[in-house]
């Protein structure tokens, strides 16, 4: 590039391409099927607008395959309240990361390099071993978490209770009541009077 920019050493940084004209006539290289060739559904205006997962008309894959039904399986849309999501940090984790005394906060995680933000809910799992007193902060924590913890010296405090699980109601259907035994009279024999009458 000069070091004086004048009219006589200007020019564009990249050199410009010709756009290339289509359907100009048969000179151009460009002209009858202008490079889209014959018929076809390629070769119609807006063919190169279809959706993803479109098969040209057919019964596309994700329809032929089979469902797990049931609003709480994987491959279900997520069901708001029903489906949570949580970024799990095991206690052997802390142990490595941590000097023993230290506050662990989902803050202090971030800063450490274990996790990417707090955007997601914290909870400490209970895989690995721990012996140094931590203050362990998080939004919810394993049992298994919580004894191991417990056993160094170090203590739990929940961002978020834990809602209280109600048991099932089910409806007490009453029994079915067995069919009253009834004694029926024995059928009365004619008598011999009667039968010599008739």
């Amino acid at each position: 590039m000069p070091e004086e920019l004048n009219l006589s050493n200007l020019k564009p940084a990249q050199e410009r391409r010709d756009r290339k004209r289509v359907g100009r006539g048969m000179g151009s290289g460009k002209g009858r099927y202008s490079g889209r060739g014959l018929k076809g559904q390629k070769q119609r205006s807006g063919s190169h607008k279809m959706r993803p997962g479109f098969e040209g008309g057919q019964t596309p894959i994700y329809m032929r395959l089979g469902k797990q039904r049931g609003q709480y399986s994987k491959d279900a849309l997520p069901v708001g309240p029903h489906r949570t999501s949580t970024a799990p940090v095991n206690v052997a984790t802390l142990e490595e990361r941590f000097e023993a005394g230290a506050e662990v906060t989902p803050e202090s995680l971030v800063e450490k390099g274990v996790l990417k933000n707090t955007k997601t809910d914290l909870k400490i799992l209970g895989n690995g071993d721990l012996k140094k007193k931590l203050a362990v902060t998080a939004h919810a924590v394993s049992a298994s978490a919580r004894e191991k913890i417990e056993a160094a010296g170090g203590s739990v405090t929940l961002l978020r209770e834990p809602k209280p699980r109600y048991p099932k109601r089910r409806l007490d259907r009453p029994a079915a009541s067995e069919p009253e035994e009834v004694d029926e009279a024995p059928a009365e024999e004619p008598s011999e009077e009667e039968g010599e009458e008739s």
